[in-house]
């Protein structure tokens, strides 16, 4: 049974306890958007960290084609195709962030 039904019951403790109950919703709500938030956080943090990844491996195989250790091509065209693709991603994905932190910084409170 939802307390808020008896909201205009006279008694002050009935409505009393029915705004606890819908301040307990407004935290849960807001809880609920920081653990989204967070999500979202973290996993920009693990694409960043994949990002650093192949631009890494992008520069050892072209060590290891200066150096003479290897002739395959191949993987050196892979490493480069990944890390690209994945810096434009980054990129692409801070500018929205940037784009989003702008509108909210521009909101009238």
């Amino acid at each position: 049974m939802d307390i808020g039904s008896l909201y205009h019951v006279s008694s002050g403790a009935v409505k009393e306890a029915a705004k606890q109950t819908g301040a307990a919703k407004r935290a849960e709500a807001a809880k609920e958007r920081e653990d989204v938030f967070s999500t979202v956080l973290n996993n920009a943090i693990d694409n960043l960290h994949t990002t650093n990844s192949y631009i890494s491996d992008m520069e050892n195989e072209e060590l290891k084609i200066a150096l003479g250790q290897t002739e395959n091509t191949h993987d050196l065209s892979i490493a480069l195709q990944k890390a690209s693709a994945a810096l434009q991603y980054t990129v692409a994905v801070r500018d929205k962030f940037m784009e989003a932190y702008k509108e909210i910084m521009q909101m009238q409170i």
